[in-house]
């Protein structure tokens, strides 16, 4: 009988000393989590804040339609313009992505280059691009200030520069409009402020 209450009490112990392993662990994962934040498009100096007007900027496409890329575009609610190049290894990379990306969300996707237009036919071809608009020439990246590509802005309806940033991967073109439904600029000044309040 006393080895039977010895043993319970010992299973009693060995649970106790489980569960509090176990709420050590789990707030262990919460700091970790804080620490290791997710990737977001990365902000770049310069260009239209944030929050602002994007420039009306007069373009022509490799087709050869004249339009106007940011200002104002009734019945499109979201719009993303996507700087690319044919002899980026990065863009080419973030294309399929992209793409893939704005059929899921319900972007408006417009692909932006300055290079010679029959490189960039061949980037067209090579990616299957026909069926989106893409823009070739200097006007809209000085206009927008994009220095590195692969970049990405996100407009709203109104013309309004939602959020921004260069963009490697799926995960920052989500971070766009993850940074717009959350009300920031872009998921790095969030946590920021997560850190912040946390300190």
């Amino acid at each position: 009988m006393t080895a039977l209450i010895v043993g319970q009490v010992l299973a009693w112990i060995v649970i106790l000393a489980l569960v509090v392993a176990l709420l050590a662990l789990a707030r262990q994962v919460g700091v970790l989590h804080m620490r290791v934040a997710p990737a977001g498009a990365l902000q770049t100096s310069g260009g239209p804040a944030v929050g602002g007007k994007a420039p009306a900027v007069s373009a022509t496409t490799l087709d050869g339609q004249d339009i106007v890329v940011g200002g104002p575009a009734s019945g499109v609610p979201l719009r993303l313009l996507l700087f690319v190049s044919a002899t980026c290894p990065l863009c080419k990379a973030i294309i399929p992505a992209a793409r893939s990306f704005v059929r899921d969300e319900r972007v408006e996707l417009t692909f932006v280059g300055d290079d010679d237009a029959s490189v960039q036919r061949g980037l067209v071809e090579a990616q299957g691009l026909a069926s989106y608009r893409f823009v070739n020439g200097p006007q809209v990246g000085q206009a927008f200030e994009v220095a590195k590509l692969p970049y990405a802005v996100l407009l709203d309806a109104d013309g309004a520069i939602l959020s921004k940033g260069l963009v490697n991967s799926r995960e920052h073109l989500e971070s766009l409009i993850v940074a717009h439904e959350m009300g920031v600029a872009t998921v790095q000044d969030y946590i920021s402020r997560l850190r912040v309040e946390a300190a």
